[in-house]
């Protein structure tokens, strides 16, 4: 089963590629040392798995401009690799199914220890990439024996614990749970008059009523049931759900269906 490092391997070398000036390509190396000055991010994870993930770059890396001339290229390494790092999450979520979320993303002066190594090479030039990987799947808990009964309450009957219920769905909510349903983001809208839509054309731009900052609706039938941030996938677009509307104003949707 996929670990949450294969996941960070597979989103890396996508968005790298996508992100970074010449489309540098991220394979696997021996480790190498780096040079003085090497800078890294380390993300902390909860949920199953959870844990810590770092990641170290050599020093020499910000000598080219690979996320734009101008740009601070150490603030945009670390955007880059959070993004890289919550979009992991997402990438493990959706191919088994287990959950966890980056809670805390900062910088690291280094490693004592490496679980990985890379290499970003970018035409004639080669960088060195370490990750130490301290994320574990969530132990299961092991229930504790039963001690065996004293002779002397062998006979004796214990009194019975009720057992905690477990709150049962309505006969006729359970008739929809296999009910599929059509879900969209809308990332923002706008009124315009019918004569200004007719007059569109290719490179035409039209400017919608929210910030790039704001997060996106989830939309089931007409009504929004959660909001969240944009996330990349394997190159495929995601959803990372930061708000869920209640259950019965989610349950609202379905009606509007029906």
């Amino acid at each position: 089963m996929k670990s949450y490092l294969d996941c960070w391997i597979g989103t890396a070398t996508a968005l790298f590629a996508q992100a970074l000036a010449g489309e540098p390509q991220l394979s696997e190396s021996l480790p190498k040392p780096l040079a003085a000055g090497s800078f890294g991010f380390a993300a902390i994870l909860s949920g199953d798995p959870a844990g810590r993930f770092a990641v170290v770059l050599d020093a020499t890396i910000l000598e080219t401009p690979l996320l734009g001339e101008g740009s601070d290229q150490k603030a945009g390494w670390a955007e880059l690799l959070r993004e890289v790092a919550e979009a992991a999450s997402g990438d493990l979520l959706a191919t088994t199914g287990k959950k966890c979320r980056v809670e805390s993303f900062a910088p690291t002066d280094g490693e004592s220890k490496i679980s990985r190594a890379f290499e970003l090479k970018s035409g004639d030039r080669a960088w060195t990439i370490l990750v130490r990987d301290e994320v574990k799947a969530a132990q299961a808990a092991i229930a504790e024996p039963a001690k065996p009964a004293s002779p002397v309450a062998s006979n004796a009957q214990a009194p019975s614990t009720p057992a905690t219920a477990t709150p049962a769905l309505s006969p006729g909510l359970e008739l929809l749970l296999d009910v599929e349903l059509d879900a969209s983001l809308r990332f923002g809208c706008r009124e315009m008059p019918l004569g200004e839509i007719l007059d569109l054309g290719p490179g035409d731009v039209v400017q919608l009523d929210r910030h790039i900052a704001d997060p996106v609706d989830l939309i089931v039938g007409d009504k929004i049931v959660a909001r969240g941030e944009v996330v990349l996938i394997n190159g495929n677009f995601g959803l990372r759900i930061t708000e869920v509307a209640a259950p019965r104003k989610r349950l609202e949707s379905i009606r509007c269906l029906f």
